[in-house]
């Protein structure tokens, strides 16, 4: 790796950034990570690379974003890289692709030599075609009007289809055919999956950095580097970010039990008993030195949720049905309700999932549970009148509600009064609506509106549900 013009520069950058993110990066780490450089120095980018990471990181989830942030700020070259330099692929004239089934040599000949690398696991064959692929499928704008042109992962991997090589590279390693109901096989299409991934991300890679050349590091830092997988908005999220999601419930809800129990020994002190405190103060000549409290014995609250689970809110409201689960043990009594427009209790339905199969638990209350009527539409008034009616025998002095959703009631009757009749008999009503504040007096939301019965709290991601979970819980 060329040594950075200034190298302290490069790291400050490099924090500056990782704090946009979310990282908690203090001092005391930037001391250390400059400590780091001092020692290492800049010939060997891995073993850079890793020692910063030992310094500034703090769990293995926030190396994804690390990585991407690192390769912007300490990068392998400057420019086009120089095997691609070396022996340029032939740029067409025309940046548009081939369409109605036209021929496209550039295009099929990058995908011949891409199937070989893939089969030979050659990184440094698929580093330079990830070089190759972004100089020529990547680039967008003429560039003769400043600041539209550049370079875009996104174009070139479209153009490129790298997925559909799958079955090239099977064919490749299993001549006489793979066989789908081998585990072996099927292990192998896997790898061979995994493979392809790590080649789109070196794309990736390449297109953010000559990004970075063009826009500033920092700008394209904080745009064009996902976040870490507790800040991705859950109305947002895809597929393999709700699965990610999912995978990090179980470390959240030990992290968030420690803190609910540590605020209930807190709490457990209460005020101070002045008449012990003055007896104890005869013995250091009556100056009160070791106070005495009152000790309080806080019970553990009850909680019911009140969830619903249709369309984009479902993947919120699956992620927190499974992370109250793992954390039942700091309640003494957990009660979900599910809706669509229809209330139903899956308490039960949540206890049988098991830990191992903790995936589309919503898409199973959906088929289990009676959460529609006769039609499939969110109707949050009827759903909160069915569970005033049907369910407030769930709901006592001790009971905290957590209402999950987006509170947009497709224009139906908001029914402020059945919110009224739970929260005159909760200890407390919550509810998380994981759209921002902005939005919720825009189109059919009646989230202002319900915000004047009970506290409405904005909750976009896992970071900001754990946050007000430990904050705003009772003990």
């Amino acid at each position: 790796m060329s040594a950075p013009t200034d190298t302290a520069a490069r790291l400050t950058g490099l924090v500056r950034a990782l704090r946009g993110h979310g990282l908690r990066i203090g001092p005391s780490e930037t001391v250390d990570a400059a400590a780091v450089l001092t020692v290492l120095g800049l010939d060997d980018r891995e073993q850079v690379r890793a020692g910063l990471a030992a310094a500034l990181l703090r769990s293995e989830a926030q190396q994804p974003v690390y990585d991407a942030v690192f390769d912007l700020f300490f990068p392998l070259g400057i420019g086009t890289p120089e095997a691609v330099r070396a022996d340029p692929p032939p740029v067409p004239d025309d940046p548009e692709p081939p369409r109605n089934g036209r021929p496209d040599p550039l295009r099929d000949d990058l995908r011949e030599r891409l199937a070989a690398a893939l089969a030979a696991d050659d990184r440094a064959a698929q580093a330079r075609l990830a070089g190759e692929v972004v100089e020529a499928l990547g680039r967008y704008g003429s560039g003769d009007s400043p600041g539209t042109d550049g370079w875009s992962a996104h174009q070139a991997l479209g153009r490129l289809a790298p997925e559909t090589l799958l079955a090239r590279v099977l064919a490749a390693l299993r001549p006489g055919g793979a066989d789908p109901a081998d585990p072996a096989d099927r292990v192998l299409a896997d790898e061979v999956r995994r493979r392809i991934q790590g080649f789109r991300a070196l794309v990736a890679g390449e297109a953010r950095r000559r990004a970075a050349e063009l826009r500033g590091t920092e700008r394209i830092a904080e745009r064009a580097v996902a976040p870490t997988v507790d800040r991705i908005d859950f109305l947002a999220a895809g597929r393999d970010q709700l699965a990610e999601l999912r995978r990090t419930v179980h470390p959240l809800a030990r992290k968030l039990a420690t803190r609910l129990a540590a605020r209930r020994r807190r709490a457990a002190r209460g005020q101070i008993d002045l008449r012990r405190t003055l007896r104890r103060s005869l013995s250091t000549g009556g100056v009160p030195m070791r106070p005495a409290y009152r000790v309080r014995r806080p019970a553990r609250p009850e909680l019911v949720l009140l969830c619903d689970v249709s369309g984009s809110v479902a993947g919120f409201a699956d992620f927190t049905m499974l992370l109250v689960r793992a954390m039942s043990e700091q309640f003494s009594k957990v009660r979900v309700f599910a809706f669509v427009n229809r209330t139903a209790e899956v308490t039960d339905l949540l206890r049988t999932g098991g830990p191992s199969d903790p995936a589309h638990l919503a898409a199973r209350i959906l088929t289990g549970a009676r959460v529609m009527g006769h039609h499939g539409n969110s109707d949050y008034g009827a759903a909160l009148r069915d569970f005033a009616e049907q369910h407030l025998d769930a709901v006592g002095p001790r009971t905290t509600v957590l209402v999950l959703g987006d509170a947009r009631t497709n224009h139906r009757d908001p029914d402020l009064a059945a919110l009224r009749r739970i929260d005159a008999r909760a200890r407390r009503v919550l509810w998380l609506n994981p759209e921002q504040p902005a939005l919720w007096p825009t189109g059919d939301s009646a989230a202002a509106a319900y915000a004047e019965v009970v506290e409405m709290h904005s909750c976009r991601n896992a970071r900001r549900l754990a946050d007000l979970i430990a904050r705003l819980l009772p003990v």
